[in-house]
């Protein structure tokens, strides 16, 4: 491959990785917008709920928590996994 061909690859590859850590959302720490930004199945209010209930409850301590929020279920768990963070360095577990 010519130098060109690589630049071209590692570039594409770069812009994968910031897309894939972009579309996680820490639901400890984003505002609603960020959530029903990230989230799929959550509006304006959904997402409002999940704040709210992080306010009065404390920060959340697993992924699973959030089906404590009135109106999240684990379907809605289970095709956003990939997209929830705990904390902004590592995925959720």
């Amino acid at each position: 491959m010519s130098h060109w061909k690589h630049l071209l690859l590692a570039l594409l590859c770069s812009a994968s990785l910031a897309a894939t850590a972009a579309d996680r959302v820490n639901i400890n720490t984003a505002n609603a917008e960020q959530l029903a930004a990230v989230i799929d199945g959550i509006g304006p209010a959904k997402a409002q709920a999940i704040i709210e209930y992080r306010e009065k409850h404390g920060p959340f301590k697993s992924i699973e928590d959030l089906a404590l929020v009135r109106g999240i279920g684990e379907s809605t768990l289970k095709k956003n996994r990939d997209r929830l963070a705990l904390d902004d360095k590592s995925p959720a577990k």
